[in-house]
């Protein structure tokens, strides 16, 4: 399956008070990496957003953003210290003792002494919040995988057209590759002719056994059968349910080694001119292949 690792996502959701908006942004990578920016107080949340990506993604770096609005106003509650408004109270009678003047236990008094009434927002539940947040995520990664999956496609086209070309040349060097061995020999012939004169007999068993020995150094038929397989499985992998970026990339370097090969040991300018053109061909895959997942 052809993806690309390049893509964009977005996704909202609200509930228990808050809205929650999640984009996801991918560029490409070797391997699976996350960048989650949320708020310090839901960090919690942060791991299990990364196991719902990895779950859908094998390969880019992805950037989360997650931003929270709150959609209600929040409870707040007021908590007492006891033990402090009684070690007030006890403290102020004590001292009413020792001044020897009156004292009555003021509550509204006591109240506003220091630390002794607190406001706090109320707690949040975050297995709810994650509820909502998850939620937001899943119709992010929705639109984030169906884009890579589009770009992807395309990429897939592209690349099956190119391994046609390659295919083609290929017939085209297995042609040429033909030719060679019979052009060798008669150009030997021709040669030992002119040296030794038109009437000299030529010493077929030797001449024989000069082209065995070229035939057998300038022999590309291994590395023609290793290209198609290559070119096969490639077209193969494009066309699969896995993810192909590591395949391919592996495939291309072998394919680009079966041509290096035949341009070294193929000594014909016709097929050295097809080699480049297969070089070429093959730089622009691996281009396009860095953009695969």
């Amino acid at each position: 399956m052809a993806n690309s690792m390049t893509g964009f996502g977005r996704g909202e959701a609200s509930g228990h008070g808050y809205n929650f908006t999640v984009e996801l942004k991918s560029v490409n990578h070797r391997f699976f990496e996350a960048s989650i920016r949320i708020p310090r107080n839901m960090m919690s949340f942060e791991e299990r957003i990364r196991k719902l990506l990895q779950q859908k993604i094998q390969r880019g770096r992805i950037d989360v953003f997650v931003n929270i609005k709150e959609t209600e106003e929040k409870k707040r509650l007021v908590k007492v210290d006891k033990d402090l408004v009684l070690s007030y109270d006890k403290t102020l009678k004590e001292l009413a003792l020792t001044l020897k003047t009156s004292y009555e236990t003021d509550i509204y008094r006591l109240t506003s002494l220091p630390e002794v009434l607190t406001v706090e927002d109320e707690e949040m539940d975050l297995e709810l919040l994650w509820e909502t947040l998850n939620e937001a995520v899943s119709e992010a990664l929705v639109g984030f995988i169906e884009m890579r999956k589009i770009e992807g496609e395309k990429l897939a086209r592209d690349l099956l057209n190119r391994l046609n070309i390659i295919s083609n040349v290929k017939e085209q060097i297995a042609g040429f590759s033909e030719t060679m061995v019979p052009e060798y020999q008669e150009r030997l012939r021709e040669r030992i002719q002119l040296l030794l004169g038109e009437n000299s007999v030529v010493d077929e068993a030797r001449l024989a056994n000069e082209v065995a020995i070229f035939a057998d150094r300038v022999s590309i038929t291994e590395e023609l059968v290793r290209l198609q397989s290559h070119l096969d499985q490639a077209r193969q992998a494009l066309r699969g349910t896995d993810p192909v970026g590591r395949k391919l990339d592996f495939l291309v370097q072998e394919m680009n080694r079966e041509i290096n090969t035949i341009g070294s040991k193929a000594n014909n300018l016709s097929i050295a001119q097809h080699v480049v053109e297969v070089k070429s061909e093959l730089e622009k895959i691996r281009e396009q292949v860095q953009n695969l997942e």
